[in-house]
Order: structure tokens, then sequence, then C-alpha cells
């Protein structure tokens, strides 16, 4: 079976596809990014409790676990494009009518379409992604620096994102930011369009069902590896803007908190730029493994610096080691999935990861009233054994 690429392997074509790439899942993902924000913004702005408006969040967020579920269709598709413009287009729509209804109706109605809008959005992160690997050309090099550019998408996402949402919404109010991400998302649909047609790895007979998918996954000790260290390192990075909160009181000022959070996104577009130059090399599965433990460590750093100059840097180290993990995790998906479901398997890990974060959040906020630095040390641990136990298995199976 021979693997989807664009038709021509010419670098300049190979260039430009990548760019057309990265201009596409920027806009998709910007519009998946900001959502939450934005609604909890404009659901607080048209008075309803508090309560309600982080329920309203939520309810983008917990249907990304239902995504993976209708992501067979990407890998069967005479032409995945059209599947993830569908996925973005559907997302812009019903987040813009969700944000137009919020304010002069019931909260169940825009509460439905809000649901419904979350279902696409692993076909915006994780399902784009699956594209890559066929635009970015033949050679390690150039597949590992492609991807540097993807976490750099997905920087931007979730950096600038809320950033910008929140300056719109100072400006015009949250409901002009709400409009503008869905006009985001629809934009994306016809950059998605504009990507090299690829086609299908296999007959739609030849795909398994998202379940056996899940089981090929656990059944790989480098795919499993690499969904487990995902998973634990997106629960345990979740503490962080928890950590700021609570610390920046301490170290000069409760605004302190927005200043930390910026510079962990920060450091994330650094390690990126980073990648752009010095892509990684080596085994995806090893490297895996290791990025995991450098971020624990960077975790560990953060508690125990106390000056607001050190906990700054702290923070952007964190965001320059996750950078570079979430480079090998790209990598290890795109080289130990089965061709036939690579759609799948990208999006069963970006689905997870993103409920991870959630469940992070809600555990380190339970944390952090017993002492302000557990939530990270406990995020450090459970990071650090995870990468130790993902080590000793690559050596167990090595000598096997």
């Amino acid at each position: 079976m021979s693997e989807r690429r664009e038709d021509s392997g010419a670098p300049g074509r190979t260039t430009w596809a990548l760019a057309r790439y990265v201009f596409a899942a920027t806009l998709v993902r910007l519009a998946d990014g900001g959502a939450v924000v934005a609604v909890v913004l404009l659901a607080r702005s048209s008075g309803k409790p508090g309560w309600m408006s982080g329920m309203l969040g939520a309810a983008i967020i917990a249907p990304h676990l239902l995504g993976p579920f209708i992501a067979r269709r990407l890998d069967t598709a005479d032409d995945g494009r059209r599947i993830i413009a569908v996925s973005a287009l559907a997302h812009g729509l019903l987040l813009g009518t969700a944000g137009l209804l919020l304010p002069v109706t019931w909260a169940v109605v825009p509460a439905v379409l809000l649901v419904l809008s979350g279902v696409f959005g692993p076909m915006l992160t994780g399902g784009v992604s699956s594209r890559l690997p066929s635009i970015a050309g033949p050679s390690q090099k150039s597949q590992r620096r492609a991807q540097s550019w993807d976490v750099a998408s997905y920087g931007v996402s979730g950096t600038l994102g809320p950033a910008v949402v929140a300056w719109i919404s100072a400006a015009t109010g949250p409901l002009g930011a709400v409009l503008i991400l869905a006009a985001s998302a629809l934009i994306g649909a016809g950059a998605v369009l504009a990507l090299p047609k690829q086609t299908p790895a296999a007959e739609s007979g030849a795909v398994s069902s998202s379940a056996r998918v899940l089981m090929t996954i656990w059944r790989s000790r480098p795919l499993r590896c690499t969904l487990g260290l995902t998973v634990v390192v997106a629960f345990s990075v979740a503490a962080l803007p928890i950590y700021a909160v609570a610390v920046a009181p301490a170290l000069g000022g409760a605004a302190l908190a927005g200043t930390l959070v910026a510079g962990y996104g920060g450091g994330g577009l650094a390690g990126s730029a980073l990648l752009m130059v010095w892509p990684l090399r080596g085994d995806a599965d090893r490297l895996t493994s290791i990025l995991a433990g450098v971020v624990a460590v960077a975790l560990g750093v953060v508690i125990t610096v106390s000056n607001p100059v050190l906990t700054m840097i702290a923070f952007t180290v964190v965001g320059v080691a996750n950078s570079l993990f979430f480079a090998a995790t790209l990598a290890a998906r795109s080289e130990y999935s089965p061709l036939e479901t690579r759609g799948q398997v990208f999006i069963w890990v970006g689905a997870l990861k993103i409920a991870a974060g959630s469940a992070g959040t809600a555990v380190a906020g339970a944390l952090v009233g017993a002492a302000v630095w557990l939530p990270v040390a406990a995020a450090a641990v459970l990071s650090a054994a995870s990468s130790l136990w993902c080590v000793m298995e690559r050596r167990r199976a090595g000598a096997g």
C-alpha cells in the first residue's frame, strides 16, 4: 500500500502547499481555541450566572470526546478535505448562531448548538493534522520541520485565540468576538479545500471502526505510550493557569497571573520557532518519552522559585518543553499509525488530550486549596512517573 502524497514532490510546490496548510489550520483552530472564552464572556455580559456561563463553555469542550466516532469518514472519504471543510463550516455556523441566540433566548437553545459545534472540534485539530504527512514530503527532516509549523499553528490558536477574543470583546463586545471566530471557521473551510487532494489509503471496508482503532492504539506500544503521555502531560500542564492565579498575589499582584500564563504561551511559540530551525531528530517513540520527562522537570522547577522574574522564566521553559514534546507526539502519531486509520488515530489522541486538559484544570482547582504548590508538584510527579514507565517499556521491548 503506497503512502498518500501530493501529486508532486517538487520542493517549491511542497513549500507552497505547507504555507496553505498553516493558513488553513490556524484559521479553523482559532475558531476552536477561542470559542470557550468568547462564549463565557458573552454569557456573563448577557446576565447569565457564573455557573451557567461555565456550563456553556463546557458544552463546547465536552463533545470533543465524540469526535473520534465520526472520524472514520475521514479515512474512507474520496476527498478528506471536504470532510474537514464541512466540519469547519458546521462549527462556524453553529457557533455564530449560538452567539446570536444566547442573549435573547433560553440558555438551553444555544447550549444544544454549542454541543453540536463541539462535536466537530476534533476535525479542526487532529483531523487537520492528519493531512500534514502527505503534504510535507517524504524525508524525515521535511516531516519533522512541517510538524514544527503545525505546533506553531496550535500555539497561535491556543495562545492568541483567547487573547484576540479578549481584545475584540473589549472593543466591540463579546458577541463581536463570537462572530469573528465563526467567520474564521468559515474562511478556514474554504482554505482547507485549497489544500492538495489526497486519495484514500484503503477501501472503506478495510478501515477499522473507532473502537477498533482505539484497540489498535492500545496494542501498539509506541502508540500506546504516545497516547498515554499525551494525556498525562495535557493533564499536568493544565495546572499552570490555576497555580498562576494562586501564586500571583504573593509574587507582586493578581495581575501577574496573566503575565505568567502569557509567558507559558510565549514559550510554546518559541519552542515551535526553535523546531523550525532545528527539527527533532531520532526515533519519535524515544523522543516522546524523554521530552515528557523534560516537561516534568520543568514543572518541578516552577514550584522551587519564588522570584517573579524567575517564575516567569520557569513558566516560559515549561512552554518550550511542552512544545517540543507535542512535536514529538505528532511525529509518533504520523510514523506509527497504520495509513488506513491515520486520521482516526490523530483525532483519538487529540480528543483525549483536550478532555485530559479539562480534567487537569478541575483537579488543580480542587487541590490548590490544600496547598498552592500541590497541583504542580503532583503534575510533575505524574509526568515523571509516566515518562519513566514508557522508557522502561521501551527497554523491555528492545530486550525481548
